[in-house]
């Protein structure tokens, strides 16, 4: 049977940044079907664990699936081991799975990423499984249109504050050019110290 070719992803557009001290993410929340607007508050970015979070492209059942499976396995390596699991250990998990389906594949993309022992990580997973570490990525069909604003204005060993507008511009630049990213924004910043999300009265003064 031939493997399917689903490589690229329709519809979103997600960013991910990896700062000096954690890492940061935002997302739009404009869901779509086809030419239709399905929701108009999605969540796609979502807390993993106290310092581990991630971001979600793809099919809305599928993504929120791994989401789930991710934070019980997170849920369990604490209870087991005593210590929370580190980043890599999350995005290894999704990318096993994820390959492991990959002849019937979740259809999506995901950025995981956080703070330990080893310093702020972030993480690519695709459809089949790969894994690539990033310092900064998006994803989803606005990504083209985000990149731009991320190439020229994000550099290396930036703080968080610093990097928060950034991400921030990127997914509001998006917006106004990809028609299946839209409505709002969401923004969460991971460090050692935990996992927070932005209120959106911190978002708009932000941009």
């Amino acid at each position: 049977m031939e493997k399917p070719k689903l490589k690229h992803l329709e519809g979103t557009t997600t960013v991910g940044l990896a700062c000096k001290d954690g890492v940061v993410f935002a997302t739009d929340t404009r869901a779509t079907m086809g030419y239709l607007v399905a929701s108009k508050q999605a969540r796609k970015v979502f807390k993993i664990a106290d310092t581990i979070g991630a971001t979600t492209a793809g099919g809305v059942a599928d993504t929120q699936s791994l989401v789930n499976i991710l934070q019980v396995e997170a849920g369990y390596h604490l209870m087991r081991e005593g210590v929370p699991m580190n980043v890599r250990a999350s995005a290894k998990l999704a990318a096993n799975i994820l390959h492991a389906y990959s002849l019937f594949p979740y259809i999506a993309n995901l950025l995981v990423g956080g703070a330990d022992i080893s310093g702020s990580k972030l993480f690519f997973i695709d459809l089949d499984g790969t894994l690539t570490e990033e310092t900064m990525i998006a994803t989803g069909s606005g990504s083209p249109v985000a990149y731009g604003v991320l190439e020229t204005e994000f550099r290396e060993g930036m703080s968080i504050e610093e990097a928060l507008p950034i991400a921030i511009k990127a997914v509001r630049t998006a917006m106004k050019r990809d028609i299946a990213t839209g409505n709002e924004v969401m923004v969460a910043a991971i460090t050692r110290k935990g996992y927070r999300e932005l209120s959106p009265e911190k978002i708009k003064k932000l941009a």
